[in-house]
């Protein structure tokens, strides 16, 4: 009898343990299983359409749309290309290059916080006629208004078209024919004329 009461636990223990090992294994397999089918079926095909239109957007506005966090809605109100060079006189041949690349960084960051809203805001959500405002991630105003054509006009800055990014379902992306910032940044990125030096 006291060999039987000594082994009774051991082997009910055993018992658990062996339990707990194939569920393990179970969960492992099926996973193992999983994982490719998800990989190949959800997220390439979004990605490959991103890489599409990430072509519209640049590669500034491709740096800066990575600065947003992925699970959170967002509108972008983002310079175009043109606007990149035209307004804020960065180019991809030499501002990413040495020492430009971290004031090339600094310039995105501020353009981040001037164009970014924490909303979903479509054409459609603004009336026709009327004129809408919501403060940006740094706290400027952006007034928002639509024409007859139905593009968006922020700040007197027109819209070229919006991206919604597949991949990032949360963030959608106006394409703006200038650069949305405050008269400061504005300031601190025109052209220095005295560089130029004197003379007729």
């Amino acid at each position: 009898m006291k060999a039987r009461r000594g082994q009774f636990p051991k082997n009910q223990v055993a018992f658990v343990c062996a339990i707990l090992c194939v569920s393990c294994a179970l969960v492992l397999f099926v996973s193992v299983f999983r994982l490719p089918d998800v990989t190949i079926a959800s997220f390439r095909p979004e990605n490959r359409r991103a890489v599409g239109r990430y072509e519209k957007i640049g590669k500034f506005g491709e740096m800066v749309i990575e600065m947003l966090p992925e699970d959170l809605p967002f509108t972008v109100f983002l310079p175009s290309e043109k606007a990149f060079e035209r307004d804020l006189r960065l180019h991809l041949n030499d501002s990413l290059v040495g020492d430009k690349a971290n004031d090339t960084y600094a310039i995105l960051t501020r353009v981040l916080g001037f164009s970014a809203v924490p909303r979903m805001i479509n054409s459609v959500n603004v009336p026709y006629g009327q004129e809408v405002d919501f403060d940006s991630l740094a706290g400027f105003t952006l007034y928002i208004s639509r024409g007859a054509d139905g593009v968006l006009v922020v700040n007197r800055i027109r819209s070229n078209n919006n991206v919604g990014l597949q991949q990032r379902s949360k963030i959608l992306v106006h394409i703006m024919d200038g650069v949305i910032m405050d008269a400061e940044f504005e300031q601190s990125v025109l052209p220095d004329y005295n560089e130029d030096g004197g003379g007729g």
